[in-house]
């Protein structure tokens, strides 16, 4: 069986450094990501954590690679499922006025049951950070 890879591109008008700050910013990613946040110093082998508004771990991993404003690489699991890990890679590339952002989240583990959760996921999460990044204001996320 083979493993899914999970490829989303999309175009912000924006800056890197702003696209860095929402993925980055416990104060940013409140705004777009239905009041979760991702909380972490962001440098290479540090934890990360995803957590809910009352401050409960959704998501955990370690940080892989960490270039500011340009590459962030992160392990990405479920803190109940420490097991089915995968891997998130952020990318970020300036394109005239705009900013190129490629997420490609992969390494899935036979039988994850993370990619299934993720993939409904991801495309509200990016269209919510454009909207926040081009407009000041998020999608609510959790919308059916």
């Amino acid at each position: 069986m083979q493993k899914p890879k999970l490829v989303y591109t999309t175009y912000i008008r924006t800056t890197p450094k702003k696209v860095w700050d929402a993925i980055t910013k416990p104060e940013f990613t409140a705004q777009y990501w239905g009041k979760m946040t991702n909380v972490s110093d962001w440098k290479r082998g540090s934890k990360w954590e995803h957590h809910n508004p009352e401050h409960e771990v959704w998501v955990t991993g370690k940080v892989v690679e960490s270039i500011p404003t340009k590459r962030l690489v992160l392990t990405w699991a479920d803190p109940d499922d420490l097991k089915d890990k995968s891997r998130v890679t952020f990318e970020l590339e300036k394109v005239e006025d705009m900013v190129r952002l490629t997420v490609t989240h992969d390494k899935f583990t036979t039988g994850s049951t993370m990619a299934g959760k993720v993939s409904q996921g991801w495309p509200k999460v990016f269209s919510s950070l454009k909207t926040f990044l081009e407009t000041g204001k998020g999608l609510n996320i959790f919308c059916k």
